[in-house]
């Protein structure tokens, strides 16, 4: 299954660097605070909910004392870890909804109360410090000085390249830099601790950055007639990245993931922004198109995309594997759902793409 980099969707890719021993800290939360009497579903809730706090810690101080050893790690170290902050949320989300009292007060997350006690955000944070150590980018990457840029200007690029006007081929940048934000949080060159098979700029795997290479050279003499400076830096992008896997070069890493996946759907923005008029809705799709590529083009084909419904139990799990229809038994039940309800379930990605949307502003302001 297509796993995100950072397990919270990377809404909490936050690097903020804490105490190794953070993890044997004791946090009395809201949920552990026992009511007078609780009824047999709401005393299973809460075991649950704490069950699962304990092993969310106990992972947490495992992985960061094997780091600190310097032992061999699991192949896939991150998704231990990734699993117990989901079932945090998870059982949670059932505590609350069993004890609706227990909906405590905002986080610094951003993520709904009902699904998350603001009183463990520094395990958060230091579930954030592990991902960062564990997905640092190798020692051989090639990082660039201005990443943000070179996405929206690839974005760019590409969609005038599908014959776009410049101001709808804007629509492409802004939502390029969206993908990175929910692919790596905005880091670029970063592995994947969740996946043997997806990394860099774009989480691509070596087909899909094979094939975004090909579909790259196909159009790139119609981007220098449009963009001569843009083939130019591709150019030395090209002879820089030479001897290495493109995926750990940020511009080769995002030219070819966005020419794999998104470029063929450019074309289409037009449309595509008519029918989810929302900016952060268009940024979602084209999320899907990178999580679940065939049923998003079967919806987009249909004629009526946000009622397409979804119903098969592999393409479910998928989504359930990147943080939509996974938080809480009533979540976890569904069978199927239409393209708007998984839409509004993407609420974790909601702050992510604010992010990106604030710096594309930010890079048109300084243009």
């Amino acid at each position: 299954m297509r796993a995100a980099a950072l397990g919270l969707g990377l809404a909490v890719a936050a690097a903020w660097l804490l105490p190794a021993d953070i993890g044997r800290l004791s946090f009395i939360t809201r949920a552990q605070a026992q009511p007078a009497a609780l009824t047999k579903v709401q005393a299973q809730a809460l075991h649950a909910y704490d069950k699962a706090l304990r092993d969310f810690k106990a992972i947490l101080a495992k992985r960061r004392a094997q780091i600190a050893a310097k032992k061999k790690l699991p192949g896939r170290p991150g998704q231990a870890v990734y699993l117990a902050r989901i079932k945090v949320m998870s059982t949670y989300k059932d505590l609350t909804d069993a004890l609706p009292a227990r909906i405590g007060r905002p986080n610094k997350f951003g993520i709904p109360p009902a699904y998350f006690d603001a009183d463990i955000e520094p395990l958060i944070e230091e579930y954030g410090a592990l991902f960062s150590n564990l997905e640092a980018p190798p020692a051989y990457a090639q990082e660039s000085k201005t990443p943000f840029k070179d996405v929206v200007a690839l974005g760019t690029a590409i969609a005038r390249a599908k014959g776009l006007d410049p101001e709808t081929a804007q629509a492409a940048g802004r939502i390029s830099l969206g993908i990175f934000f929910a692919e790596t949080g905005g880091k670029q060159n970063i592995g994947n601790t969740r996946s043997k098979k997806y990394k860099g700029s774009l989480q691509t795997g070596v087909r899909e950055n094979r094939s975004g290479r090909r579909k790259w050279a196909a159009i790139k003499r119609k981007v220098a007639s449009l963009d001569p400076a843009l083939a130019a830096r591709d150019d030395h992008e090209e002879k820089r990245a030479k001897r290495i896997d493109q995926r750990y070069n940020h511009w080769t890493a995002v030219r070819n993931g966005l020419m794999n996946a998104h470029a063929g759907l450019f074309a289409q923005l037009p449309s595509i922004m008519k029918m989810l008029p929302d900016e952060i809705d268009q940024m979602k799709f084209f999320q899907l198109i990178q999580l679940i590529p065939t049923p998003t083009r079967k919806a987009l084909k249909s004629g009526d995309f946000e009622a397409y419904r979804i119903s098969s139990p592999r393409i479910m799990g998928y989504l359930r594997n990147n943080s939509i229809f996974t938080f809480g038994k009533a979540d976890r039940a569904k069978k199927s759902a239409t393209y708007r309800e998984i839409l509004d379930a993407m609420w974790l990605y909601n702050r992510i793409f604010a992010r990106a949307q604030a710096k594309f502003d930010e890079i048109k302001a300084r243009e």
